[in-house]
């Protein structure tokens, strides 16, 4: 009888236990499964890349494999716009969602410009940190470093890494401006303390050539506003001296910023988080460099082979991707941060040998304008396996990113001027954004779905250096874009009802602009 219960007694306690593990592994398996993680972000950002310059929208004759198979691979955006026409604004909005004209400093900055990003300021690399993110920024920065009279010799602070990222690995303002330097993490790369960089954006130092007095050092013939300090044969704007041992090598530029981007993303790929990694190209922007093995493969002179380079770099870095399993939970942003230009301060045969491309596309302008050209640009949103391939209409612009992709990761981050299109980001939608101000040194206009205005201002017509249309005209222009996509027909006159709409809902959202030359009388 004892033997019975004892052997009912190991029974239960053997049926109990079993039911215990199993519960035990329930458990388990519901604590190891994990949150699906949040894509990693990469935008490419080019330099003066214009409309047409991406084969793929079919505008010019330069070919680009690489960017197409963004293009083609995901959404290629036609009705997509940078905020502004010059570059440090661009650059300001994408990172931080915000109208640059809000911001009076937003402009092109010299190589020795404080930095124009509040450090509390909301950007996109912040946001982004906020949900477990690792930053980094490679390439053209151009957004000031420091707060007034940086020492280049010390570390300079504040910059990339105060704004929200980890890692920053940047050029200090652009290629043509000095110092001609590496700056990384906010410490000049290579630098001799022996050699100390001095940087003047008004007065030469004694003794130091220039393309004035030196001529003969050229390897690059200044056009306009490039003749200050020489570096590697190419003169610069603004003076610098010393720090022979830190400056860069401007051939292998494309290059080396390559090798930094696919060690941030190899470095990244094995940590378990996402990653965001701003690559800021500084092609095709003079001084126009291509490495040797690019020279004369574009029959453009060192502008087209600086895009041929910039679209080879694209495809590396796309095979680094790949290499490291992570391209289908990657999503890309590719687009540029104006219009393009073709001579922009050195004779480099762009205007030349340009024959039947079109950098702008069908638009008129270019970069600095207020017309179409300096701010359409290619937008390519790509993500292998989740953006389904299409051409979307719908007018999207770099301001944005920073709400969309809050949304995305699952931020609640708002700037006011940033709008939420993921679905049209994704493809879900064509529903884009319905107006927004764009800017043009410091001069804005107004598009709203088809229509573009421009307020009357002072100046030239033409920036003869560049020979680019700027929009200044001494009337109001009112364009229909569906109609008349190159700004040919001035309807201001014609259809003064379209033109009253169209001023109101610009001034309630820019305010009054004080520099229009002449105000319209509202009936």
């Amino acid at each position: 009888m004892k033997t019975n219960k004892l052997n009912l007694g190991l029974l239960y306690l053997l049926i109990f236990c079993s039911f215990y593990l199993v519960a035990c592994k329930s458990n388990e398996a519901e604590t190891t499964v994990e949150k699906p993680q949040n894509p990693n972000i990469i935008f490419i950002y080019m330099d003066d890349l214009g409309y047409g310059d991406v084969s793929a929208y079919g505008a010019g004759t330069l070919q680009t494999p690489n960017f197409d198979k963004l293009a083609n691979g995901g959404i290629r955006f036609t009705n997509a716009y940078a905020s502004s026409a010059t570059c440090t604004p661009s650059r300001y909005a994408i990172l931080t969602g915000t109208y640059p004209w809000r911001n009076e400093n937003a402009k092109i900055l010299p190589g020795t410009a404080p930095l124009l990003i509040d450090t509390a300021q909301m950007t996109v690399p912040k946001m982004l940190k906020q949900v477990g993110y690792n930053t980094g920024v490679v390439g053209k920065w151009h957004l000031g470093l420091g707060s007034g009279n940086v020492d280049w010799n010390q570390e300079i602070s504040p910059g990339p890494n105060q704004v929200g990222f980890d890692y920053s690995y940047i050029m200090a303002a652009t290629q043509d401006r000095v110092p001609t330097v590496y700056i990384k993490d906010g410490t000049v790369v290579g630098l001799d303390p022996n050699d100390p960089i001095l940087v003047d954006y008004n007065k030469n130092f004694d003794g130091e050539p220039t393309a004035i007095t030196n001529p003969e050092m050229l390897t690059m013939k200044w056009h306009h506003g490039h003749n200050n300090s020489i570096v590697n044969g190419i003169p610069r704007i603004g003076f610098m001296k010393g720090g022979e041992a830190a400056k860069w090598s401007d051939i292998d530029m494309a290059d080396h910023f390559l090798e930094k981007a696919k060690a941030f993303v190899k470095e990244e790929a094995e940590k378990n988080a996402p990653f965001f990694l701003y690559y800021a190209m500084q092609q095709p922007h003079v001084p126009r460099t291509p490495h040797p093995r690019f020279e004369a493969t574009s029959g453009m002179g060192p502008r087209g082979d600086a895009i041929v380079e910039a679209d080879w770099i694209v495809g590396e870095f796309l095979k680094e991707l790949e290499a490291q399993g992570i391209l289908e939970n990657t999503l890309i942003i590719f687009s540029s941060d104006n219009g393009p230009v073709l001579n922009d301060g050195y004779y480099d045969d762009a205007v030349e040998k340009i024959g039947d491309h079109t950098p702008a596309g069908p638009y008129r302008g270019g970069k600095y304008s207020l017309f179409e050209a300096g701010t359409r640009l290619p937008f390519i949103a790509y993500w292998k396996g989740k953006i389904q391939p299409a051409v979307s209409d719908a007018m999207i612009t770099q301001i944005d990113l920073l709400e969309s992709l809050a949304a995305l990761v699952g931020s609640d981050v708002e700037t006011g001027d940033s709008e939420n299109l993921l679905d049209v980001l994704m493809g879900k939608s064509q529903q884009g954004r319905e107006d927004f101000v764009l800017e043009a040194t410091s001069r804005t206009a107004y598009k709203k779905g088809d229509w573009v205005m421009i307020p009357p201002y002072k100046g030239p017509e033409v920036e003869k250096n560049v020979n680019i249309e700027l929009g200044n005209s001494n009337e109001y222009q009112l364009y229909n874009l569906k109609e008349d996509p190159s700004q040919q027909t001035n309807l201001a006159e014609s259809n003064p009802e379209k033109l009253t709409e169209m001023v109101k809902s610009f001034e309630a959202i820019r305010g009054q602009n004080n520099r229009q030359i002449q105000q319209l009388e509202l009936k």
